[in-house]
């Protein structure tokens, strides 16, 4: 993690003439180009024709992909890059996150208040199972990329309250907080508390993580495909897992 460079790259967006035109304006959204020039500042490496697919960067670290949602997009295009050479998908996850709505008529951003919900690692859980199959390449890479963030809604005039039914505008980094790496099964463990018992279901998973049941189950059931926890029997309707 590297804080300076990561404002650099947030100043170099940010500040850039084209981006002056106004917020949300660009093609290419201000979350996702300010993670490409902070992984890659060299824009010459930005957008690379691999395989008969773009890649968000190439260099001497193999493929960077920033992906902020639906990776279900990306099973075809992590395929076709896995035969050439490693590459790391970068999800980005806004574990503190700010509120501001954008009139877009007068262009005034206002009412800034700090969102409750606080994201965790366990947001990249439902995208991981749209790819689970390339998980297990040894060339497979994974950054959660840990930020503050500023969400920037369009308000809605049309009802009586404004904001009801608003849709997003932009997401603007504010400040990086953390970067964890997945290079190997073995780092899937992060997803396992160190509090859960030697046996477990996952009853006891969403206890421990604090996340929904549903979520716990897809965890589990990407963890056993990558054979880091295994099924050692059923507790009523409840499969049993340990560490393997």
């Amino acid at each position: 993690m590297n804080s300076v460079e990561f404002e650099a790259a947030r100043n170099k967006i940010i500040c850039s003439a084209r981006q002056k035109n106004g917020i949300g304006t660009l093609g290419e959204k201000t979350l996702h180009a300010v993670l490409k020039n902070y992984y890659e500042p060299h824009t010459e490496n930005h957008e690379i024709k691999v395989g008969g697919f773009v890649a968000d960067i190439v260099g001497e670290n193999g493929i960077i992909e920033i992906q902020t949602r639906n990776f279900s997009k990306l099973t075809k295009k992590l395929e076709r890059f896995l035969e050439f050479c490693s590459v790391t998908v970068v999800y980005p996850i806004a574990t503190v996150k700010y509120l501001s709505w954008l009139d877009p008529i007068s262009g005034e951003i206002t009412d800034r208040r700090k969102s409750p919900r606080k994201g965790s690692i366990y947001d990249i859980i439902p995208e991981l199972y749209s790819i689970k199959y390339t998980l297990d390449n040894p060339r497979m890479n994974l950054c959660l990329c840990m930020l503050e963030v500023e969400e920037i809604k369009y308000l809605n005039r049309r009802t009586k309250s404004r904001k009801k039914g608003t849709s997003k505008c932009d997401r603007i980094p504010l400040k990086l907080m953390d970067e964890i790496y997945i290079r190997s099964p073995y780092d899937y463990n992060i997803f396992l508390p160190k509090t859960l018992p030697e046996e477990f279901t996952s009853l006891d998973l969403a206890a421990h993580a604090g996340i929904i049941r549903p979520l716990a189950q897809t965890t589990l059931n990407i963890l056993s495909y990558l054979e880091v926890v295994e099924r050692c029997g059923k507790y009523g309707n409840n499969i049993i897992y340990r560490r393997k």
